[in-house]
C-alpha cells in the first residue's frame, strides 16, 4: 500500500467531499494527533476566482481558538522541487547581499515577502521593519521580525548584526521552499523561542545532503563562535554561522548559479522624490 504523506502529515481515506474540497483524515506523524485536511485544487479555484475567498477563511481560522470551533493546525502550500528551491534561494541570496552592500538590512525575510515577476524572478518585498545603522553603530537593537524567521540572537534583546541576522532567516526559507513546512513552528512562544534559540531542528529525509548541510551551517545559533575560537581547545568543533560569501562558494548553492548583473544607476536623491 502506498502511503501518501502532505509535509509531516500521512494522509488517509477521504471523509467528506464539497463542489471545491475533499477533506481526508490525516495523521501528524511526530505527534501521532489525527486531523481533519482540508484539500483544494488549486486550479479549480484559481477557475472560479475564489483565491481571495480562500484566503479570507485562513485568515478568520487563524483568529479564533476555541474548544468548540474547528482549530486551523497549518497551512500546506506544498513544497517545491530541489532545482526550483535552489534557484529561488540563488536569488534571494544575491537580493538580500546588495541590501547589505547598501547597509539594509531587511529584518523581516519570509515566503510572505518575496514575490515573482512575470519572468518568474524573485522579488524582495515589504522593507517596513527594514534598518540602516546608525553611524558609529555595529549593533541592532531593536526586537523584530516574524518569530518563526527570527534569529536567536534577535531574541536575546542584547544587540545583533543585521546582517547575520538575515542570514538566519534565509535558511529559514530555503528549509520552507524544500520540506513545504517551517523547521521552528510552535503554537507556544516560550517554547518556540526555545526551539529557535537552540536551533532544535531536524530535516526531512528527502532533502539532499548538500542542502541539509548548507541548512545546518545557516541556522548555527551562535552567529559569532569563530570570534572565540582562540581561548578553545585545539580541536574544538565549534563553527560559525556562514557568511553570504560562503554560501555563494558552497558545492550546492554553486549550481547552476548565474549571478545576476546590475545595471548601472544613478543614485536617486529623496528630495526629488
Amino acid at each position: 500500500m502506498v502511503v501518501r504523506k502532505v509535509g509531516k502529515y500521512e494522509v488517509g481515506r477521504t471523509i467528506g467531499e464539497g463542489t471545491f474540497a475533499k477533506v481526508k483524515f490525516a495523521q501528524n506523524t511526530e505527534t501521532g494527533e489525527s486531523v481533519a485536511m482540508k484539500v483544494l485544487d488549486r486550479s479549480t479555484i484559481i477557475k472560479h476566482k475564489m483565491v481571495d475567498q480562500i484566503k479570507r477563511e485562513i485568515s478568520i481560522m487563524k483568529r479564533v481558538r476555541h474548544p468548540y470551533v474547528v482549530r486551523l493546525h497549518e497551512v500546506h502550500h506544498g513544497r517545491l522541487s530541489e532545482s526550483e528551491s535552489r534557484r529561488y534561494f540563488q536569488q534571494l541570496i544575491d537580493g538580500v547581499d546588495y541590501c547589505h552592500s547598501k547597509g539594509v538590512y531587511h529584518r523581516d525575510l519570509k515566503p510572505e515577502n518575496l514575490l515573482l515577476d512575470s519572468q518568474g524572478n524573485l522579488k524582495i518585498s515589504d522593507f517596513g521593519l527594514s534598518a540602516l545603522p546608525a553611524e558609529g553603530v555595529s549593533l541592532l537593537r531593536t526586537t523584530c521580525g516574524t518569530p518563526n524567521y527570527v534569529a536567536p540572537e534577535v531574541l536575546s534583546h542584547k544587540g545583533y548584526n543585521g546582517a547575520l541576522a538575515d542570514i538566519w532567516s534565509c535558511g529559514v526559507i530555503l528549509y520552507v521552499l524544500m520540506a513545504g513546512y517551517l523547521p521552528f513552528d510552535e503554537i507556544d512562544l516560550t517554547t518556540l523561542y526555545g526551539k529557535i534559540e537552540n536551533a532544535e531542528f531536524s530535516c526531512p529525509s528527502w532533502f539532499p545532503v548538500g542542502a541539509r548541510s548548507l541548512i545546518h551551517r545557516i541556522l548555527d545559533p551562535n552567529p559569532e563562535t569563530l570570534l572565540v575560537l582562540n581561548s578553545l581547545p585545539v580541536g574544538n568543533n565549534l563553527v560559525q554561522r556562514i557568511r553570504i560569501e560562503e554560501i555563494r562558494n558552497d558545492e550546492w548553492f554553486k549550481k547552476n548559479y548565474n549571478p545576476v548583473r546590475l545595471p548601472e544607476t544613478e543614485d536617486i536623491d529623496l528630495d526629488d522624490v
